[in-house]
């Protein structure tokens, strides 16, 4: 069972990124999905989260009306849609998935991927 997070790279400030995260295992297709993110030397911390069908999601404050989770099940696939990019944005982005509950908390996710980085410039 794994996570693996792509599409990461360096980008100028306003610009846009996509992030994809492959899933393995098809009991995957229907878990919570969630994005975080680790900046150097600071924690890690929630960025957008979106339910087994894709009903429901939640957005830091930070990044609402800028990025925008989705998923296709089929590919058993989470996707961040990044835009307007701010050279605060910059950290490695984390995909993880949760078979308990949706939320913004780490310690609900029990399965995390590598990471992605995403550096962005002013």
């Amino acid at each position: 069972v794994q996570l693996q997070a792509s599409g990461g790279g360096l980008v100028q400030a306003g610009g846009s990124l996509r992030l994809s995260c492959a899933a393995s295992g098809r009991t995957f297709s229907m878990y919570v999905k969630a994005w975080f993110r680790q900046a150097p030397g600071k924690e890690r911390e929630f960025v957008a989260t979106i339910s087994g069908n894709g009903g429901t999601t939640y957005y830091a404050d930070s990044v609402k009306g800028r990025f925008t989770i989705s998923r296709d099940n089929a590919k058993n696939t989470v996707y961040l849609q990044m835009n307007s990019l701010k050279p605060e944005d910059t950290a490695i982005y984390y995909c993880a998935a949760s078979n308990y509950a949706i939320g913004t908390r780490s310690s609900l996710y029990n399965y995390w991927g590598q990471g992605t980085l995403v550096t962005v410039s002013s």
